[in-house]
């Protein structure tokens, strides 16, 4: 794949274009990912105020009590979305299911350590750690590029 970045002084806003021979699956999940790139997600926050997130803020999601939490790095914001519909929505490179509760933005990861458990914790640049169950560690060790 060939990136071209083009600077031109006449143009008034951003725009992406993407020449392909084939819409492949590769090239579905760029467009989705451009088109989502500065979407974000509607939440509350600790006081009841509605709050708008963008994706790249969103260290990861989890489901407690039938309630799922945005986690970012300064706040907990509760939204109204199910865990399975904001993984349709974060579909992507950068964020994974790593178990029944947790979806995590792969991106915010700065350390990962195996457990004697075959579990793998995940800390994130906020500090926190996060743990990738032994029943989703292979296939985010094949997403990270460190599986088989």
């Amino acid at each position: 794949m060939k990136v071209e970045i083009r600077q031109d002084q006449g143009t008034l806003s951003t725009f992406v274009e993407i020449h392909c021979k084939d819409v492949t699956e590769e090239v579905a999940k760029l467009k989705r990912y451009i088109d989502r790139y500065q979407t974000g997600l509607t939440a509350a926050s600790e006081s009841g105020e509605t709050v708008r997130v963008t994706l790249n803020e969103i260290l990861y999601a989890e489901s407690v009590d039938k309630k799922t939490f945005l986690y970012t790095e300064k706040r907990v914001l509760c939204t109204e979305k199910r865990l399975y519909e904001l993984e349709e929505i974060l579909d992507g490179r950068d964020f994974f299911r790593c178990s029944k509760s947790v979806i995590l933005n792969v991106s915010q990861v700065v350390k990962l350590k195996p457990e004697i458990t075959r579990n793998i914790l995940a800390t994130l640049k906020n500090g926190e750690v996060v743990v990738v169950s032994r029943r989703y560690a292979t296939a985010f060790k094949k997403l990270i590029g460190i599986g088989d």
